[in-house]
């Protein structure tokens, strides 16, 4: 598949970081939050704040991306385009949701009728643009994507569950089931916030935090990211140095997920390893770039969205879209330590990876997608047999923030990439072995350790909370972390990984 080759921008590891300061609330940004009260509680010698009636309003629309299958090569990119044209409907929704909360205490319909009603018209003019693209191209469009053009409005606390799909959420958004958008609003109707930790930004709140002490030893119950490697099988480890963005890469673009598209992610990643990351990326850029990685050899890209501690400091993209005007605000925190690791498989002999496949972990719309693509692990140092994928964990002092992704292992021994950029890969089963004729390839695993002091919690309220960057409508939700990879190891080098670890060694 070919990849634009138009270059933009100066990255933003250009820009001059400003110096700690307290973030004006306005600019442009996303300023709109408003949260209920919640319960606070002992339980079991631990202090644990629970919502007790979070009505944070947000944009609940059917992601049409992952509905997508049978795309033509030569029509992909063009997909793409439209694709990340639809999350900038939903961020300009949101933010006129975010923005209008006067005008909705004084009418009910209000959201429904000046938001909801608007945005469907605009996605189904590009889902129909989509479909024409598909056929133009020689493939074959699902006549049924029209009926994932309506969106709603919902409270924060109902999360889809399962599927990965909004299914009936998305068939009612006619404009008329606006409703769910007034909850949580402005009480007072003056536009002014009664509860929004400080910061004037919808998330984290305090139900999105969980002491570790309350987490259960091995109970995460997640359907993803099992470890692929065990006793059996190819038991080696491969090892790869690549820093920890020493070199301030940062951008908003997504260049898996929205190639050739400027702030396509609409959050900030951090990058290690390849250096020429941004949206306009080729694959001969990426092959001719340099590399953090210790060995020259691997110039793959890894990059996660951003950990931010909500303090006041205005960072260098307080007013950037993707930054501080999408609601991505405070202090960037880097990691300490990231450990990138690639495994094998439990059930024999692992593969190299084809150079240039690209692998999305994780889901960065699971807040309202649902968790069926969930793939993160938060954790405590020193408590690492207690996960959790749907809290961010307050630690200990002197504990640091564990945050691991394991990715999909199995390929379809074919593609570098698919139309939704999944089903080329796919998890592990129970027993460590791929189906559907899959090859195992090595496993990714990144952990990454952050030093972070605790938030504190009280009365329902988080003061100075740390999150990950997201999508505005997921309002910083911890279950949205992702994790994106693109190989470009020369062919040398892979196939010392694939040697290393089918003989059971342990390399770097």
């Amino acid at each position: 598949m070919g990849r634009n080759t138009r270059k933009r921008r100066t990255p933003l590891a250009t820009k001059i970081v400003a110096g700690a300061a307290a973030l004006a609330v306005g600019g442009g940004g996303l300023v709109w939050a408003n949260f209920y009260a919640s319960a606070h509680e002992e339980h079991g010698g631990h202090n644990r704040t629970r919502s007790a009636a979070a009505q944070v309003a947000t944009i609940d629309c059917p992601d049409v991306g992952q509905q997508i299958r049978d795309v033509p090569d030569r029509a992909r990119g063009e997909v793409d385009g439209e694709l990340a044209t639809m999350d900038s409907q939903i961020t300009d929704a949101y933010q006129r949701l975010a923005t209008t909360r006067r005008a909705q205490a004084g009418d009910a319909q209000f959201v429904g009728n000046s938001i909801l009603g608007p945005l469907k018209e605009r996605r189904k003019a590009i889902i129909d643009r989509i479909q024409l693209e598909i056929n133009r191209a020689g493939g074959r469009a699902d006549d049924n994507l029209d009926e994932l053009a309506g969106c709603q409005g919902r409270p924060a606390d109902q999360m889809q569950n399962g599927g990965g799909q909004n299914g009936g959420d998305g068939q009612n958004g006619d404009g008329q089931n606006g409703g769910d958008g007034q909850n949580g609003g402005d009480q007072n109707g003056d536009g002014q916030n009664q509860d929004d930790n400080g910061n004037g930004v919808a998330g984290p709140v305090a139900d999105d935090f969980i002491d570790i002490n309350d987490v259960q030893p091995n109970s995460r119950n997640s359907r993803n990211g099992l470890a692929a490697n065990g006793d059996g099988g190819s038991t080696g480890t491969f090892t790869t140095e690549c820093g920890v963005n020493e070199n301030n890469l940062f951008n908003s673009d997504n260049l898996i997920a929205a190639p050739g598209v400027d702030n396509g992610a609409h959050h900030t990643h951090d990058y290690v390893g390849n250096q020429d990351n941004d949206a306009f990326s080729s694959d001969q850029d990426l092959a001719a770039a340099d590399t953090s990685c210790q060995n020259q050899g691997d110039k793959s890209t890894y990059y996660w969205p951003v950990l931010r501690l909500q303090d006041g400091t205005q960072e260098f993209d307080a007013g950037d879209q993707g930054g501080g005007a999408e609601g991505n605000i405070g202090k960037i925190l880097k990691p300490a330590q990231a450990e990138i690791k690639f495994v094998g498989s439990r059930q024999g002999d692992v593969v190299a990876m084809p150079k240039f496949l690209r692998v999305i972990t994780g889901d960065a719309k699971s807040f309202t997608n649902g968790d069926a693509n969930a793939n993160s692990s938060w954790s405590c140092s020193g408590f690492e047999d207690r996960q959790v994928t749907d809290k961010y964990p307050l630690c200990p002092e002197g504990s640091q923030v564990l945050r691991t992704i394991n990715f999909q292992s199995c390929w379809d021994g074919q593609n570098i990439d698919s139309a939704n950029h999944r089903d080329h890969m796919a998890f592990v089963q129970e027993d460590g072995s791929c189906a559907n004729g899959f090859q195992a390839v090595p496993q990714l695993q990144i952990r990454l350790a952050y030093d972070i002091p605790a938030p504190t919690v009280e009365n329902g309220q988080v003061q100075n909370p740390y999150a990950v960057d997201s999508f505005p409508e997921q309002l910083h939700k911890p279950i949205t972390d992702h994790n994106d990879f693109i190989n470009v190891m020369d062919e040398d080098l892979m196939n010392e990984v694939v040697d290393c670890i089918n003989r059971g060694e342990d390399c770097q």
